[in-house]
This record gives structure tokens, C-alpha cells and sequence, in this order.
């Protein structure tokens, strides 16, 4: 695609993930864990899903996501950073055939992280108040063009593959001198407690099917049990038993929607022991009952949860 003089550096760039995302889906590109996400229908319900660490660009509509109490809003132009791997609630509020929801995704690596780190901060990170798991702020001009020269590399295979990289890193590098740098920062800190709670995510995330030792999981981050609850609250904005519960219950639903189990063979897939109790919860986090909702996706057409990014 070649570049006109006479367009904004956010019109290139939505019309590179346009081109990168032809229909509406998650398309991972030339190199590992850089996705064009194009979704062409605003909706009038959330959506779940589960938001892995990543960078995230919106360069054409708009986007709500919850997370506990709060609720971040994209816009063209802003840029989220997901620090830890979150299941998430969203909503896509802005989007249409013309016009649809574009974002261009990038996951993050902690060591790739800690490693620039330490060339952006030699002499120590700014001190960060704020740990939650989620950041929203504007993506200034420098970061946009590099986005842009990244996607402009995917049409060059030889390029790619030596050059995309190095894209990347300089993307990450911009946003670490940004004032969302400090944040960005804490996840390649190793005893950072974005971090260490990194650390117990993906403990559940392994095992959400089993039960959990809260004692045994704030062992393994090296944390008091008091702390450990605080800490993962505090950058999740759940407490870890509501964590492994929306992973059981995001799976669950995945398996009914892909997999055609019913919901008693699903819930006990996800570590359920009681029919009863697995109706009741999902029923207050997806708003209705385990078959009404599946009948409801699918005749939607829907197959699996809401794209992340």
C-alpha cells in the first residue's frame, strides 16, 4: 500500500489493518503475536473473553471494556496495555460495515520487556501508584507512525521477518518513555507485584479445573496470604476464587458453543461437582441460563467468545 501525503497517520493505519484483517476475526500476521482485529457491528451486549498481556491500538471505532468497576474506553488514537492475562467483559460501541472496529494487537513478552527496561530506565523505573492490570492513554504520533511501518513491512516476507522485529521493540521503547511507561515497566520486573500476581494467574489459568489453595498459591509468589489477596485485587480488581471462576465459566461456555458438551458434562470439565451451583453462576455472569444462552449464540451464528484486543 503506498502511503498519501493528504492522509492522517490514524486513516493509514486503519486502512493497513483493514487490508491485514479482510473480514471480520483475529488474524495473526508475519510474525508471532502481532494480530489485525477487525469487527464490522457494534453490540448491544458484552461480550466475554479472555484479554491476554498485550499491547492494543485502535485506529477506527470504538470499544468499552469492564473490568470489575471500571470501565476503560478505546477511541482512534489510544492505546491499551494489559499487563496481565484477564478474562474481560467488553463491548464494542462504535462499529460498522463501513466503518468498523480496527485494532492492531501486540503481545507482550516480560523478559522482551525487562529487557528494554533496562535501557530505557538505567537508573531505576519511575515509581508507579497505581498497579491495575489495565492502562488507557493516548498513543502519540511517533508510535502511530511505527505502527504504521510495521504493518507496511507485512507485504515484504524477506523484510518482515528481519525488520518487524525491531519495529516491535521500538513501539515498546515509545511507550515506556511515554507517561505510561512506569506502568509498562512493572511487567518485566520479576518481584513487581504485577508480576508476581502474572505469576498466580498463570497457575489458574493451568489449573482452573482444580481446587484452589489460596495458602499454597500465595506461597509460590512469595507473598503473606494478606498481601497476596490485597496485591491480586488490587491489579486484577478480582479476588482469585472470582478469577477461576470466570476462567471455569468462559471455558465452560467455550466447550458448549465448539465442542457440543451439554452443560452438566461442561461443568464438570471445568471442575464443578454441583449442576446446580454451575446454572446459578453462569446464569449471573452471562445474564441467562446455560441452554437459553447457547440456543441464543448460535443462532446468532456465534462459535467462540468475543475476539480479544
Amino acid at each position: 500500500m503506498t502511503r498519501s501525503s493528504n492522509l492522517s497517520d490514524l486513516t493509514v493505519l486503519a486502512k493497513l489493518i483493514a487490508t491485514h484483517a479482510p473480514y471480520d476475526g483475529l488474524f495473526e500476521l508475519r510474525i508471532p503475536g502481532v494480530f489485525a482485529i477487525r469487527i464490522s457491528h457494534a453490540n448491544t451486549e458484552l461480550s466475554h473473553a479472555m484479554q491476554c498481556s498485550s499491547v492494543c491500538i485502535a485506529a477506527q471505532g470504538a470499544k468499552s471494556v469492564l473490568l470489575g468497576d471500571e470501565v476503560y474506553e478505546y477511541q482512534p488514537g489510544r492505546v491499551a496495555i494489559y499487563s496481565v492475562d484477564l478474562p474481560i467483559a467488553a463491548q464494542i460501541t462504535r462499529a460498522s460495515p463501513a466503518e468498523p472496529y480496527l485494532n492492531l494487537k501486540i503481545d507482550l513478552d516480560p523478559q522482551k520487556v525487562a529487557e528494554l527496561t533496562m535501557k530505557v530506565y538505567p537508573h531505576g523505573i519511575p515509581r508507579v501508584t497505581n498497579d491495575r492490570a489495565v492502562l488507557v492513554g493516548q498513543a502519540d504520533t511517533p508510535t502511530i507512525q511505527a505502527a504504521i511501518r510495521l504493518l507496511e513491512l507485512m507485504a515484504q516476507p524477506d523484510d518482515a521477518s528481519l525488520l518487524a522485529p525491531l519495529v516491535v521493540d521500538e513501539i515498546l521503547i515509545r511507550l515506556l518513555r511515554s507517561p505510561m511507561g512506569g506502568r509498562l515497566a512493572q511487567i518485566g520486573r520479576a518481584e513487581s507485584s504485577v508480576q508476581r500476581v502474572s505469576r498466580a494467574v498463570m497457575w489458574l489459568r493451568n489449573n482452573f479445573d482444580q481446587p484452589v489453595n489460596i495458602d499454597d498459591l500465595a506461597k509460590l509468589v512469595n507473598m503473606s496470604v494478606s498481601a497476596f489477596h490485597r496485591q491480586f485485587k488490587s491489579v486484577t480488581s478480582m479476588s482469585p476464587l472470582q478469577y477461576q471462576k470466570a476462567l471455569r465459566l468462559q471455558e465452560a461456555r467455550r466447550l458448549m458453543l465448539t465442542a457440543m458438551l451439554d452443560a452438566g458434562d461442561a461443568s464438570r470439565r471445568v471442575g464443578y461437582l454441583s449442576a446446580s451451583q454451575f446454572s446459578r453462576e453462569y446464569g449471573r455472569f452471562f445474564g441467562s441460563a446455560p441452554t437459553k444462552d447457547i440456543s441464543r449464540l448460535r443462532g446468532e451464528g456465534i462459535v467462540a467468545g468475543g475476539s480479544p484486543g
